[in-house]
């Protein structure tokens, strides 16, 4: 178990410099036809993909290609902007979860003919970036199943042993910039002026200004590790007959080195849809983490206000992108109704209360 004072401080090395941390959220994603993808993979990995389909994302082309025998495959066409070196973090990760937690229901890294983890290419319009190849993991998304107390204990666990997997973890370029690091939402302070006028961007200003008196102070002296920073309904997989069990956990290209409590943060603002308790399911989750990682004094006193602000960062970041992207407006937006709808519940209440709604047993419901 992950002791109070592990793993503080900076990782080994500094990431490189990226001037413009929103590079990628601002470069449109590569859009290769399916055709070009069979090519490219039985080119670098001598498989013969007889169907090509699209899997969603936003910033990366992501590919499940089928062979004649059924088998499945992940390839991933990043975006042009993304550093070289991040891939390689991704990869690392992946890699170093696959020796250290062989039962961890992570994709793993397939290498290509000459033995690479990744390749380059060169797109249509001149820009060079890199593919790789990834198991496919079979199961259905979260989001597309009932909510249950049991699944929520599942997810919280998983994520737990997920976490230890990583702890000692480094890479010289796991210290990236990210907008959607819900630790440094002070960045996105210049957005709350592209909102219109009115109710939303009070609101938003009202949640800004909470993160940047009471959490920004304290993150520096809590502690910090490699952290998947996107585990959510859409990138967890559950068996289909048991949805309780998870399957796969996908979709690591969020992942960065952060404070630990806002991994749990982030993760739980995904589960306060569903229930007529806000709390209910976010305190079912912190609870079944905490059961394995227990969050120290310091991190029980912000988590709430974490889980406030990744509403408020997935508000103000697919306002700004769906103006940019609107062909790719239902991927972008679809976590932006139930931002502003938590938001809206969570403006009223102490920040203490919702520390405390979010920690105490009597917010959790009976179990499903």
């Amino acid at each position: 178990m992950l002791s109070a004072d592990a793993h503080r401080g900076p990782p080994e090395a500094a990431a490189p410099e990226r001037p413009n941390d929103a590079a990628e959220l601002s470069t449109a994603a590569p859009n290769l036809a399916a055709s070009e993808v069979q090519a490219l993979v039985a080119r670098l990995y001598g498989i013969d993909g007889t169907t090509v389909r699209p899997l969603a994302g936003e910033r990366d082309q992501n590919c499940a290609v089928e062979t004649a025998d059924g088998s499945r495959y992940v390839f991933k066409i990043s975006n042009a902007s993304e550093p070289v070196p991040l891939v390689d973090f991704q990869i690392a990760a992946l890699e170093h979860m696959a020796r250290t937690s062989p039962g961890l229901p992570v994709p793993r890294v397939l290498r290509t003919l000459n033995g690479q983890t990744r390749d380059t290419v060169v797109l249509a319009d001149g820009a060079r970036t890199s593919v790789r190849m990834l198991t496919y993991l079979e199961g259905t998304q979260i989001r597309e199943t009932p909510r249950t107390a049991a699944q929520r204990v599942a997810m919280g666990r998983t994520l737990a042993e997920l976490n230890l997997a990583l702890q000692g973890f480094k890479h010289s370029a796991a210290a990236h910039d990210l907008l959607w690091n819900v630790s440094a939402a002070h960045r996105l302070t210049v957005q709350l002026g592209s909102l219109p006028s009115g109710p939303r961007r009070k609101l938003a200003q009202a949640f800004m200004d909470r993160f940047t008196e009471h959490v920004l102070p304290r993150l520096g002296s809590l502690r910090a590790q490699v952290i998947h920073n996107d585990y959510h309904l859409y990138n967890v997989l559950v068996a289909p007959d048991d949805q309780a069990r998870i399957t796969g956990i996908i979709d690591f290209g969020d992942m960065l080195y952060a404070p630990l409590v806002g991994e749990v943060a982030t993760a739980a603002a995904f589960h306060m849809t569903g229930n007529a308790n806000p709390f209910e399911g976010p305190a079912q989750f912190v609870s079944a983490y905490q059961s394995m990682l227990p969050l120290t004094e310091a991190e029980q006193d912000i988590v709430g206000d974490l889980m406030a602000t990744r509403h408020l960062i997935t508000a103000l970041i697919s306002e700004w992108r769906v103006l940019r992207y609107p062909e790719n407006r239902a991927y972008i937006m679809r976590h932006n109704p139930a931002a502003w709808e938590a938001l809206s519940q969570l403006a009223d209440l102490p920040r203490h209360e919702v520390r405390d709604r979010l920690l105490t047993p009597s917010h959790q419901g009976t179990p499903s």
